[in-house]
């Protein structure tokens, strides 16, 4: 057997052995981009006792040391197994940042806690008026001695309700370019003048929140980095983000709508032979396919240390695109079904049976969740002006 088979088996063999029933239901039944923080802290502290939390650090701060390749099969694997999607904010997101910019006390301070699980980190991007232009952003920041006066808000903060830390990037100087007078903070969610009020989907989830900050004293220990340099911070921070694989998310929610399709069940079978939606669902596969070749080709150039240039946000709008593309197939799939609004069935540790069927359960809000797919992260216009620009030269 070659290492990477039995990588692959260890891998395997771990999940099995790891992934407890209850949490392998709770990620089938994630309706959201990531599982609910009860169910993800859950896994991601069996994965640290593997060693496994935050393969892609360093080694010296609990990384694995793998090759390209294997973190790609750790992923696949890990897909495929339906473990439940942990939040990025913490291991993929803050914690590169401050292995990239922060001070030696930041890091023994900070990432052996979010290895651990200990601290869960929100994200203070977004505002009200600062979404995908987020340079103009206004949430303030007044320097005061040794600390910062903050005031304004922050939107679309996900998990900020279960989340004990937040990393935030708020303006300290209005002169020159939006860019400039940016700065980025980490400090505690439970200071005095911090609120957080939840954001209800339209699919009834509660997995945003905005915060409002009102005169937040924050030491000037929480900079990170540079003050009024925290743009570069930002964007080094969205790449992380923005990045990885997502094929095989998408490939396997693909095989599961197509076995749900084969069952026995009057209404089903009869769709499945639908000339029309078969059709639908031959392009669909293709596609998903088409798409998984070319996340491959990128991902094969990232490992051989090629640039990519714009492609990443090809990358992006394809994968929103096919998300929706999806979703809207799998609400045609459960016909009526998909109308029942299940929130017990989806409940971490309800035994309640769902009404059709545990893919009727989470279609409509999956379906309305992934209306969004196309705005968060950068927003397919955003995508669209950046690959004008860089490719074009518009």
């Amino acid at each position: 057997m070659t290492e990477l088979t039995l990588f692959t088996e260890e891998v395997r063999t771990f999940i099995n052995e790891n992934l407890t029933p209850e949490l392998k239901k709770a990620g089938e039944l994630s309706a959201g981009v990531y599982a609910d923080q009860p169910v993800a802290l859950e896994w991601h502290k069996i994965l640290n006792t593997k060693g496994w939390a935050v393969p892609t650090w360093p080694v010296a701060w609990g990384g694995t040391d793998w090759s390209p390749t294997q973190h790609a099969i750790f992923s696949r694997e890990l897909t495929l197994s339906m473990a439940p999607p942990i939040s990025p904010n913490s291991t993929r997101m803050v914690g590169p940042v401050l292995i990239e910019f922060g001070t030696d006390e930041q890091k023994s301070c900070y990432l052996p806690r979010i290895r651990s699980g200990d601290d869960w980190w929100a994200q203070g991007y977004s505002e009200p008026g600062a979404g995908s232009d987020l340079a103009s952003l206004t949430c303030a920041a007044v320097r005061d001695g040794d600390h910062y006066v903050i005031n304004g808000s922050k939107i679309w903060t996900t998990h900020a309700q279960w989340s004990n830390k937040i990393f935030c990037l708020v303006r300290t100087d209005t002169n020159g370019k939006p860019q400039h007078g940016i700065t980025f903070l980490l400090f505690d969610l439970d200071l005095n003048g911090i609120q957080v009020k939840p954001l209800i989907s339209i699919s009834g989830d509660h997995e945003f929140n905005q915060v409002f900050f009102d005169d937040v004293r924050v030491p000037v220990t929480a900079l990170l980095g540079i003050e009024n340099q925290g743009w570069t911070v930002a964007k080094y921070l969205l790449q992380h983000e923005r990045g990885g694989k997502s094929a095989t998310a998408l490939q396997v929610r693909f095989q599961h709508l197509k076995a749900f399709l084969s069952g026995t069940d009057n209404m089903t079978s009869v769709l499945a032979n639908d000339p029309a939606y078969r059709s639908e669902l031959a392009l669909l596969g293709i596609a998903i396919d088409t798409f998984s070749s070319l996340e491959n080709k990128v991902f094969s150039a990232v490992a051989s240390g090629r640039p990519v240039g714009t492609i990443s946000s090809a990358l992006k709008i394809r994968r929103s695109e096919l998300k929706q593309q999806l979703t809207q197939s799998v609400m045609t799939a459960v016909n009526y079904y998909g109308l029942v609004y299940q929130p017990q069935v989806r409940t971490f540790g309800s035994n309640a049976d769902p009404i059709g069927s545990r893919m009727a359960a989470t279609a409509a809000p999956q379906y309305l969740n992934d209306r969004a797919a196309t705005i968060y992260a950068g927003s397919t216009e955003i995508q669209k002006n950046i690959i004008a620009k860089a490719t074009l030269g518009l």
